[in-house]
C-alpha cells in the first residue's frame, strides 16, 4: 500500500499519537504535583521543553492539525504546572 493512501487517516493517526505520548507524560506530572517535587526537573529542560511544545501547537496552527494543536498545549499546560510545583517548592 503506498504512503498516500493512508493521507485520509493521517488526522487518526496524529489524534491517537498525540493521545498516546500525552497520556504518557501524566503519570510524571501527577507525581510531580502530589509529592511537590520536582528538583528533577532542571530550569533548563523546562523551559526547553516548554517552548518546543508551544512551537509544535504553532505548527498544527499553520497545517491546521488539531490533533498537533490539541496534543501540545496540554502538555504545554502540563511542562507549566510542573515549573509551577518546581517554583514554589523553592520559595518556601
Amino acid at each position: 500500500m503506498p504512503l498516500a493512501a493512508l493521507a485520509p487517516y493521517a488526522e487518526v493517526i496524529g489524534a491517537i499519537a498525540a493521545v498516546l505520548t500525552s497520556a504518557s507524560f501524566l503519570p510524571q506530572v501527577w507525581k510531580t504535583v502530589k509529592t511537590r517535587h520536582a528538583d528533577d526537573f532542571s530550569w533548563g529542560w523546562l523551559a526547553a521543553f516548554g517552548a518546543g511544545v508551544a512551537l509544535w501547537a504553532a505548527y498544527g496552527v499553520v497545517l491546521e492539525a488539531p490533533s498537533i494543536i490539541i496534543n501540545n498545549i496540554l502538555v504545554w499546560v502540563c511542562v507549566m504546572v510542573m515549573g509551577w510545583v518546581k517554583f514554589r517548592s523553592h520559595r518556601g
